[in-house]
């Protein structure tokens, strides 16, 4: 698929704003701990969707009803829902001076409880262009990796069960995601109000 910048400056997928605060000492903390500054990005990169994926575990897995959205509030925290982890590492890439940008998908199950999945779009210097990455969490059946060829993502929707891959690389958070992330008191009542489809 091919991936569509939805902003033409590449500046404004480094940006630090409310939901990716990359400026907040624990973001620049955690950046500098995994080695962000370095000579190639690579390594850091990597690093970073490593710590997202395995060091901050996904809320529905271990059935944490904490909502954060905030990427130093998700670091803090040690929990989120995709979309929440997605703006964590999003975060962690732009304070190492790396665009990255936000993408989702609208995954089902087997077409019942459609809701969307929250993934990454990095921009790594001498790349080809923006890779996915999917920084869910690991679990049985799920098992999805940093890659800047092939997308190693945890799930391939599926056109019979109405999913659907949505091509845009986003530089701020979907405002509907936002919304019922900012708003929910817990994350049974996340989900009552969780978006189906962008």
């Amino acid at each position: 698929m091919e991936l569509i910048q939805q902003e033409p400056e590449l500046s404004a997928y480094l940006v630090a704003d409310e939901v990716m605060d990359h400026e907040h000492p624990l973001v620049r903390e955690t950046a500098r701990r995994l080695g962000a500054g370095t000579l190639d990005a690579y390594p850091y990169a990597a690093a970073a969707y490593a710590h997202v994926r395995d060091g901050i575990p996904h809320s529905s897995d271990t059935g944490d009803p904490r909502v954060t959205w905030r990427a130093s509030d998700v670091l803090a925290a040690r929990t989120g829902i995709c979309c929440a982890k997605a703006h964590a590492l999003a975060a962690l890439w732009r304070a190492g001076g790396i665009p990255a940008g936000l993408c989702y998908q609208r995954l089902t199950d087997d077409g019942a409880d459609p809701a969307v999945h929250g993934l990454v779009a990095v921009r790594l210097p001498g790349g080809t262009g923006w890779a996915r990455q999917d920084p869910r969490g690991n679990k049985p059946g799920v098992d999805a990796h940093f890659s800047l060829g092939e997308e190693r993502l945890a799930w391939v929707p599926r056109a019979e069960h109405g999913e659907v891959d949505y091509p845009g690389v986003h530089a701020v958070a979907h405002p509907a995601i936002l919304r019922a992330l900012r708003t929910a008191p817990d994350r049974p009542a996340l989900w009552r109000n969780y978006p189906t489809a962008l």
